[in-house]
């Protein structure tokens, strides 16, 4: 990352107080995951941060910096900074090689102490972002500790943490100076001891405010008469610092205050950049003059030998309002000629930054029509639709060409809808511009797309195809791309293969395009059963925006994020999934296709009750229910209720089940799925899921009949995964029918296949009913394992590993039977326990439902074993069912 001193400590040339009360909190909270230093400006968060930085440094601890800014709450920027963070910890050797996702991952590892210090917290506002460093807290080792400075009470569920010891909170109690710190930081300042009622009369006034006592010093070493000056101060704080920093700047030189006010719109100082601001002064020796004065400028660490300044926040602001007061027709030239500057040295993004701060649009238009090209085909997404909304409607209208890349930045920012209402309302679709056509000719049927109207986007998109070339390759490769995926979507594959071959000889350097062929492709092998190509490409797909753009992972990758998070889910990499989905899940939810917003809730709602989180597995059902009323998106509403099904089936609720699915039966929704080859519904449509529902609790004869009717025609169109589910389902059956050779034949197959393509999903997804059809393929494997493919003993292995102790309880049972008289009978708080096990409830879901202790509920799990005869919770749930116990 270019911007190394995000992740170097920032410099100062306070007086630096030693805090006690500080290293002796952290001293005593040795067993604190986090730490959080907060308050209000000018406490002195970084300065704590710091010492607590040298107080672990000096115990042996590593360490890690970042600021943070604005810009990191695009949640894959966030996971480069965390990477590269990671990769400075020295806690693995692979911190640098591995994807940006797994910086977490590889936080979790025990081994020596580390702590991970964020500064500057505040500015994470994104829930993405914010999740993910709640999720780094809940994952951290004990060895671990995140140590955040912020001015704001940050969403970490810092309840939970503070009840289980975890927490140390250091406020500004803490930080406030105390009377006997206020005379050492004035003595470190230089400035002769003050009569012991003067000094607590100072302190009282600033109220131990660190930045109101620097501020205060500076002003002391110019008044004679120090008690006089301090019986004068008065006000809130906030009045403090104004008064006080008007009173220094008040007392500069002329040329020092001249400085000091033109160049308080700049981020950071150099001195060739000053010299354009003020031409009058020597800038260098300036700059070294207030360095040497320890009253204003913070050093930054630069990539160059030319030596960066910043100012005090606080300061930094009155210096602008100053500015703004005194001389605000100043405003527009000094922030022009930053610009012009930064244009003369090839660094657009500050120079367009300055244009539009300054409110020169024209300008800014005029540099945003030689780079905006260049950036959105690095995937710089978000920093043109944050240019781009701070210029005036009405002067982007006279751009035509930059109003059409607005349109792809809100389409991957804020999503189809709001791209659409941006394209109708900009007039740009009249243009006989070739190169607006252009854009235009690759945004319709992109914009179709993603709102799921694919007919509409095929005979728009196939208008547009005749167009091609056009006059930028940038939009010709998109079309290309967006059109393989709709005539995949709508069965012709072929077609789908050839437009890819195009798009990979198009797509030159575009990040974008790389992504969109990979992932398409990818889409092609999935459904085909190449599970492991199909895999790679969407790694592929993804590496292609983590790698390549600084703003990167824009919410154009959610595309390739959530397919390839869906992969690691087939493969049951559950660990990686979770973490993909905390990246992919909020941008899929805003910007990404219907089928993607589909697949990363369905996986995140199956994590949840894999875990045991019935309830969280439900209220994320709830939640995509409620989006697909919301975007009037029929299909989403109706898959969030065939989800819900899937889960009440394994809970063996046959009637609640079978309801939910006629809930979500919406003709119009499942006659266009069966007629096209949407992704999400390759294996999750109404035909398997009440065929599902007939395996389990129908007639199961029926079921295996319609599977037998429909596999040569699934075969006959090459959809091999949908196939196998197909096969699944049927062995499943075939076993429920006492046909254990028929039902091992069936699996066998499946297993073949699954032993060279390592899906795994597939199968388990099905839960303890498939467990016996492979037991049974197993069994004469392992007897014969010298004529045997270890291979496929290793998989079907795997498998039954995967189910857990769902595994020994395969074998069917009648559905009622009498409770022998030997059993005895189980009190209702048993009852309750064990219906929330069959639910599938974990252990520390079913103390919080029932609001009991963990030790308590293993107690009533033991005492239900031993009543029921029972070796583990699944033989008791089955043995349950089977004496009517529970449905």
């Amino acid at each position: 990352m270019a911007q190394s001193s995000k992740f170097n400590l920032p410099g100062t040339n306070a007086a630096f107080v030693r805090r006690q009360s500080v290293t002796e909190r952290i001293e005593r909270a040795a067993s604190a995951k986090l730490v959080l230093v907060r308050a209000p400006a000018g406490f002195g968060k970084t300065t704590a941060l710091r010492q607590i930085h040298e107080q672990l440094e000096a115990e042996g601890t590593a360490t890690a910096w970042i600021t943070l800014d604005a810009a990191d709450n695009d949640v894959p920027r966030f996971l480069s900074c965390l990477a590269e963070a990671v990769a400075r910890l020295h806690i693995a050797d692979e911190a640098r090689s591995g994807a940006d996702a797994e910086a977490i991952a590889l936080l979790e590892r025990e081994g020596p102490a580390f702590a991970l210090f964020l500064d500057e917290f505040e500015v994470l506002q994104a829930p993405a972002v914010v999740g993910l460093v709640r999720e780094v807290i809940e994952r951290l080792p004990r060895n671990g500790r995140l140590v955040l400075g912020s001015r704001s009470l940050p969403d970490l569920g810092l309840g939970r943490l503070r009840v289980r010891g975890q927490l140390l909170e250091i406020g500004v109690d803490v930080l406030r100076f105390s009377v006997d710190e206020t005379a050492e930081f004035l003595r470190l300042r230089g400035l002769p001891d003050l009569p012991r009622d003067a000094l607590e009369q100072l302190h009282a006034r600033t109220e131990g405010w660190i930045a109101a006592l620097l501020l205060a010093s500076m002003a002391l070493d110019r008044h004679a008469a120090a008690a006089d000056f301090i019986h004068r101060l008065s006000g809130s704080s906030g009045a403090i610092a104004e008064y006080l920093a008007e009173d220094v700047l008040g007392r500069q030189p002329p040329d020092a205050r001249e400085f000091l006010l033109r160049t308080s719109i700049l981020r950071q100082l150099s001195a060739p950049l000053c010299q354009v601001l003020v031409p009058r002064t020597d800038c260098a020796r300036m700059l070294e003059r207030l360095n040497a004065s320890s009253l204003f400028l913070l050093p930054v660490e630069a990539e160059g030998s030319e030596p960066n300044f910043r100012y005090h926040s606080l300061f930094a602001n009155f210096l602008r309002t100053q500015l703004q007061r005194e001389h605000p027709e100043e405003l527009l030239r000094l922030h022009l000629a930053a610009a012009a500057w930064y244009e003369s040295v090839g660094r657009p993004v500050p120079a367009i930054d300055h244009a539009i701060e300054g409110g020169d649009h024209p300008h800014a238009l005029s540099l945003l029509e030689q780079h905006a090209q260049r950036f959105l085909e690095q995937g710089r997404i978000r920093l043109l639709a944050r240019w781009f909304a701070a210029i005036p409607a009405a002067t982007l209208r006279e751009h035509p060409l930059m109003q059409a890349i607005y349109v792809w930045a809100v389409l991957f920012t804020q999503g189809a809808t709001e791209g659409m209402a941006l394209l109708a309302g900009s007039g740009i679709e009249a243009s006989e511009d070739p190169v607006i056509r252009a854009h235009v000719n690759a945004l319709r049927p992109l914009l179709l797309a993603m709102q799921d109207r694919y007919d509409e986007a095929n005979e728009v998109g196939r208008a547009g195809l005749a167009r091609l070339p056009t006059a930028v390759p940038f939009a010709d490769t998109a079309l290309t791309n967006c059109m393989a995926h709709i005539t995949s979507v709508l069965g012709e594959k072929r077609e789908a293969q050839r437009l890819l071959d195009a798009a990979r000889r198009t797509q030159s350097s575009s990040v974008f395009n790389r992504m969109y062929t990979e992932s398409t492709e990818g889409l092609l092998d999935f459904e085909r059963g190449r599970f492991r190509q199909a895999t790679a490409r969407f790694r592929i797909a993804v590496d292609a925006t983590t790698r390549e753009a600084d703003y990167s992972h824009t919410g154009g990758n959610a595309w390739a994020g959530v397919l390839y998070a869906a992969a690691m889910y087939e493969a049951d990499e559950l660990d990686v999934v979770d973490r993909l989905l905390n990246v992919y899940l909020p941008l899929a939810r805003d910007v990404g296709l219907p089928d993607h917003m589909i697949s990363s809730y369905a996986m995140r709602s199956r994590l949840l009750f894999w875990h045991g989180d019935v309830d969280g597995a439900s209220r994320v059902l709830t939640e995509l229910e409620t989006l697909g009323h919301l975007r009037k998106l029929p299909r989403v509403v109706a898959t969030a209720k065939l989800e819900r099904a899937r889960m009440l089936i394994r809970q063996g609720n046959a009637y609640g089940a079978r309801e939910e699915l006629d809930r979500a039966d919406d003709p119009a929704v499942w006659e266009r799925v069966a007629r096209q080859r949407l992704p999400a519904h390759d294996v999750l449509d109404i035909g398997i899921a009440r065929l599902r529902w007939q395996v389990h609790f129908g007639d199961t004869a029926a079921a295996v009949r319609r599977i037998d009717d429909d596999l040569p025609a699934v075969d006959a169109e090459a959809r091999v995964r949908r196939s196998r589910k197909l096969r699944v389902l049927k062995a499943m059956a075939l076993w429920r029918l006492k046909s254990a050779d028929e039902a091992a034949e069936v699996m066998r197959g499946i297993l073949q296949e699954g032993s060279r393509e390592g899906f795994v999903r597939l199968v388990v997804d099905e839960g303890p009913a498939v467990a016996g059809p492979i037991q049974a393929v197993l069994a004469p494997l392992k007897a014969a394992p010298q004529q045997s493919d270890p291979i496929l003993i290793e998989y079907a292995q795997r498998l039954l590993d995967a189910l857990g102790p769902e595994a020994l309880a395969a074998e069917p049972a009648p559905a009622t039977a009498e409770v022998p008289w030997q059993v005895e009978p189980l009190t209702q708080k048993e009852l309750q326990v064990l219906k929330l096990l069959a639910e599938g409830y974990s252990n520390s879901a079913m103390s919080e439902k029932l609001f009991v202790s963990d030790s308590t509920v293993r107690t009533h799990l033991r005492n239900i074993n031993m009543k029921l005869g029972a070796q583990n919770r699944t033989q008791a749930v089955s043995l349950a069912r089977r004496y009517g116990l529970i449905r």
